[in-house]
C-alpha cells in the first residue's frame, strides 16, 4: 500500500522525536476519543508538544486549531508541520525546545 503524503509528514516527524529521543504518541481520535486533538503529541525537555500534520496546501481544520490553542493556553507548545517546514521542528528540538523568533511562523 503507497503512502499517503500526511503519512509521510508523519513518518518524517516521527523519525526526528525518535533521533532527539522525544517521548511521543499518536492519540486515539475515534471510540473513547477526542476529535481535533494533533496527530502527535509527545513531551521534550519538560515540553508539552502538539503537532498537527498536513500534506501541501492542506489547513488545519477549525477545531484542530481550537484544539492547537487550547495546547498552547496551557503553556504547551504547537506545531502545524507539512514537508515544506519540517525542517523548523528539527532546529526547534536541536534547541532542547527553547523557542525563539525562528519559530514563530510554525508555533500557532
Amino acid at each position: 500500500m503507497a503512502l499517503t503524503p500526511e503519512k509521510k509528514v508523519k513518518n518524517k516527524v516521527v523519525k526526528l522525536l525518535k533521533d532527539h529521543g522525544a517521548y511521543y504518541f499518536f492519540p486515539a481520535s475515534y471510540g473513547m476519543g477526542r476529535s481535533g486533538v494533533p496527530d502527535v503529541v509527545c513531551c521534550y525537555h519538560g515540553k508539552f508538544i502538539g503537532i498537527e500534520c498536513k500534506a501541501g496546501d492542506n489547513k488545519a481544520t477549525a477545531l484542530q486549531l481550537k484544539e492547537l490553542a487550547a495546547i498552547r493556553e496551557a503553556e504547551g507548545v504547537t506545531f502545524i508541520i507539512n514537508e515544506e517546514n519540517v525542517g523548523v521542528l528539527d532546529e526547534y528540538l536541536k534547541n532542547n525546545g527553547n523557542a525563539d523568533d525562528r519559530f514563530r511562523d510554525v508555533l500557532r
